[in-house]
């Protein structure tokens, strides 16, 4: 059951945040609009701006301009509502993993599922009663490798039972089998508790056929958001001799002298000399970002409305505005030092 009032996770109008230290913005007008309850795949190459995304949903940085709300209200709002599982995974190396689980329950008591928790930590009971053998848990974090650590930060986010889940790159130190318990448990939170999941990954591989929703990152920018199948229902392959596509999108093509290659949008009928063909989503993805002047695309669910409130808006606006001072203060500080 959808627990998000006007059925949206996440709402970006002109979303940007840039560094004083770095040259250009690191996110650049992002406008999109993530209903509740998907699974959404947020792709894209190294250092397109996926974690800054996720961070600045999570609130641990600011904008530097544009709006974001999560569940309706800022980041800060919602922080006792959603999860966040950071690439650098900072647990507290001293203490051991069901003292790590311990101090989630103290932190999240209102919402804490402990069963949850050690589902993911533990593994499953077995018909003797014992666990699967995932983590020990006498074991102290420092000792653990890195897919354990990453399978200690999940199981806190479970735990606290979020309405949505912000997860950076979630498997990238997991092994197979650990991947796949991983996705049937988002699959299976999904389901039972509506819960939106958000998790970033520059593998398409690892997340088509799991999400229901994709963002597509490029340069800082959102290029495509929607439903995987109608986005790729709006493109197709065609290949035929040179000629002109005038009056349809050309997304990207190659011309070898003697044969033409597209993905276009169409508009309208394709001549019945063309050859036609669906792309796959890896191929619809990499055609957008190997050519950046591709008009992005956004399905009706996913393109960024006027809905927030105006009070929503005001309190969005205003995080924004104080974080771009806060943010400009701090680098002059750090410059003097």
């Amino acid at each position: 059951m959808n627990r998000v009032g006007d059925g949206t996770a996440l709402t970006a109008a002109g979303l940007g945040k840039r560094y004083r230290r770095r040259r250009g913005h690191v996110l650049r007008d992002c406008s999109f609009r993530l209903p509740a309850g998907r699974i959404c795949a947020l792709v894209g190459p190294n250092g397109a701006g996926k974690s800054t995304l996720l961070q600045l949903a999570a609130g641990l940085i600011r904008p530097t301009e544009g709006t974001l709300t999560v569940l309706g209200t800022s980041p800060a709002g919602a922080r006792e509502r959603f999860a966040y599982v950071g690439q650098g995974k900072p647990l507290p190396p001293q203490l051991t993993v069901a003292a790590t689980l311990r101090l989630g329950a103290e932190l999240n008591r209102a919402r804490w599922d402990r069963s949850a928790a050690e589902r993911i930590a533990y593994g499953h009971p077995t018909a003797q009663g014992a666990r699967d053998g995932a983590l020990d848990p006498t074991a102290r974090i420092r000792s653990l490798s890195g897919g354990q650590r990453t399978r200690v930060a999940l199981a806190l986010a479970f735990g606290k039972r979020p309405e949505l889940m912000l997860l950076d790159e979630p498997m990238a130190d997991l092994d197979p089998l650990a991947r796949r318990e991983l996705l049937g448990a988002l699959l299976g939170e999904a389901a039972e508790h509506g819960t939106t999941i958000v998790m970033s990954s520059h593998v398409v591989a690892e997340l088509e056929g799991v999400c229901d929703h994709l963002l597509l990152m490029g340069g800082g920018r959102i290029r495509l958001g929607g439903d995987p199948e109608e986005l790729l229902a709006a493109h197709t392959l065609v290949t035929g001799p040179p000629r002109d596509l005038t009056g349809h999108t050309v997304v990207e093509s190659r011309d070898t002298g003697r044969q033409l290659t597209a993905l276009i949008r169409p508009d309208g009928p394709l001549s019945d000399d063309w050859q036609t063909a669906a792309p796959s989503l890896e191929e619809l993805l990499l055609a957008h970002l190997r050519n950046p002047k591709a008009p992005d695309l956004f399905t009706e669910d996913a393109a960024a409305g006027e809905e927030k409130s105006g009070s929503e808006a005001a309190e969005a606006e205003a995080a924004g505005e104080t974080g771009e001072a806060e943010e400009g203060q701090e680098n002059e500080e750090n410059a003097r030092a």
